[in-house]
């Protein structure tokens, strides 16, 4: 019986890191199981840079035919669970197919990585970003390890507004100016000119 629990066990753990992970801002995420956990945040046109550690365990061969790292923006809804719409997809090949007997490390790295959505959990639909690494291997399923993160994208505050004036007059008779400062308050300026 022990055996057959065993064969169900994966042959390594994949550890996925960012390389300002201790220095990053975290942000809390709700899991699909309802609990939470905190999370990087990124911002569009950040690099994200990291390393993956595969390490087979208690030192078992894994073969493979190759390992991936993919960044993916997925857009889910909940009425079509188990269905995603992928809007972006960046691929790095870490490894090429050949076998793994210890701990090893592979660096990754996205460059300047356009994000244009924020990461959204709504009631209908949930808008994320996650680092997916694979195993690819032959007649057994991947062996896949995913690490969701945030994105937030932060704008200028819109520039100041300055005050609009609007004159209505009636030839050389009445002269009425309306100034909207920034505040919009409104100030009144009669002044009558003689004919």
């Amino acid at each position: 019986m022990n055996y057959l629990v065993g064969a169900f066990k994966l042959p390594c753990n994949i550890f996925i890191s960012f390389a300002d992970g201790r220095i990053r801002k975290q942000v809390p995420l709700k899991k699909e199981n309802g609990k939470t956990v905190m999370v990087a945040l990124f911002q569009s046109q950040e690099s994200i840079v990291g390393e993956v550690v595969i390490e087979p365990v208690h030192r078992k061969k894994v073969e493979h035919n190759g390992v991936k790292i993919v960044l993916l923006g997925q857009i889910e809804l909940y009425f079509d669970r188990g269905n995603f719409y992928d809007f972006t997809s960046l691929v790095r090949e870490l490894d090429i197919p050949g076998e793994l007997y210890e701990r090893k490390t592979y660096p990754f790295e996205f460059s300047t990585v356009e994000m244009l959505y924020e990461s959204y959990n709504g009631v209908n639909v949930r808008l994320r970003y996650i680092l997916k690494v694979t195993i690819s291997r032959d007649y057994v399923s991947n062996i896949v390890e995913y690490q969701e993160f945030v994105v937030r994208n932060y704008t200028p505050p819109p520039s100041i507004n300055n005050s609009i004036k609007m004159e209505v007059g009636i030839e050389d008779c009445l002269h009425i100016e309306f100034e909207y400062s920034k505040s919009k308050s409104v100030k009144e300026h009669f002044s009558q000119e003689s004919a």
